[in-house]
């Protein structure tokens, strides 16, 4: 062999060994799907029970409670048995602001009996957020009892709505309340359909705000943001977001869509919305 063709079929040789040994990158799935109970709100408030155990048939790992619904009727305990029973996971449960307020560290033992990692405040009165001095005042009292929380071993965080994007004095309050939480006590839920239908950019917050959002809602939205909609069907990029959420295997995700009128929409949405997310790759 000519030295110059062996020096090409050594060459071959090594880059194919490259090609060989390089990495290739898998797709990533969602390890644990999610539903908050709202979206099926009208079958929870028929049989809590029987949708509970209609939950895991279709799929879901986890659910996220109403405590603001008090839980449909049934005691914590109560609560706490179906789901141990049915192999359900509850990492976490939205409740009233005024939780914090009257019998919080009976709260967070309530957290405990269910599960629960993590109490999320959805919104606050109307009254109680009408300036920017309002949304900073929220923020402080999330600070003091979010330190109370980690004591139990809870997170206390909070939940954004669509219209925390309208802006007050030329400011958006959802960004001048989260400047002010103290992360070291507090953390986020992040409802990617909710803030689409505001006007703002989940990606963009999520890359603003490094290391704050521990939970998200994973919803839908038309293009003309009149309303939320099937996973898949909206303008949402769920590839893409997912794939930028950093330990998404340890952060709870939920479907939310909130659009079905009856018991019967709620569960057939639920299972669209886990087959839409457990095919989905990215």
């Amino acid at each position: 062999m000519k030295r110059r063709d062996f020096l090409q079929t050594m060459g071959a040789a090594a880059a194919g060994g490259m090609l060989a040994r390089a990495p290739l990158r898998s797709a990533k799935k969602l390890q644990r799907i999610g539903l908050e109970t709202y979206a099926v709100r009208h079958a929870m408030a028929q049989d809590p029970d029987r949708t509970l155990a209609a939950i895991r048939a279709i799929g879901y790992a986890d659910v996220e409670l109403l405590w603001s619904f008090n839980l449909f009727g049934r005691t914590p305990q109560q609560v706490a048995d179906i789901l141990k029973k049915e192999g359900l996971r509850a990492p976490s449960a939205h409740m009233s602001a005024d939780t914090i307020f009257v019998g919080w560290e009976r709260s967070l033992d309530i957290a405990k009996v269910l599960g629960h990692d993590y109490l999320f405040v959805p919104d606050f009165e109307d009254w109680t957020k009408k300036t920017l001095d309002d949304w900073r005042e929220w923020a402080d009292r999330f600070n003091a009892a979010g330190a109370v929380a980690r004591k139990h071993g809870v997170w206390l965080g909070f939940h954004n709505e669509s219209y925390h994007q309208k802006p007050i004095d030329g400011q958006v309050p959802y960004d001048v309340f989260i400047s002010r939480l103290d992360p070291s006590v507090t953390r986020l839920q992040l409802d990617v359909g909710n803030m689409v239908l505001g006007g703002g950019d989940p990606m963009k917050y999520l890359q603003q705000y490094p290391g704050r959002f521990w939970s998200f809602h994973l919803k839908d939205a038309l293009a003309d943001r009149s309303k939320d909609t099937w996973l898949g069907k909206g303008t949402f990029d769920f590839k893409k977001f997912l794939a930028a959420v950093p330990n998404l295997d340890q952060t709870p995700a939920y479907v939310e869509q909130e659009t079905a009128n009856d018991a019967d929409g709620d569960m057939a949405d639920a299972r669209a919305n886990w087959q839409y997310l457990n095919q989905l790759e990215f």
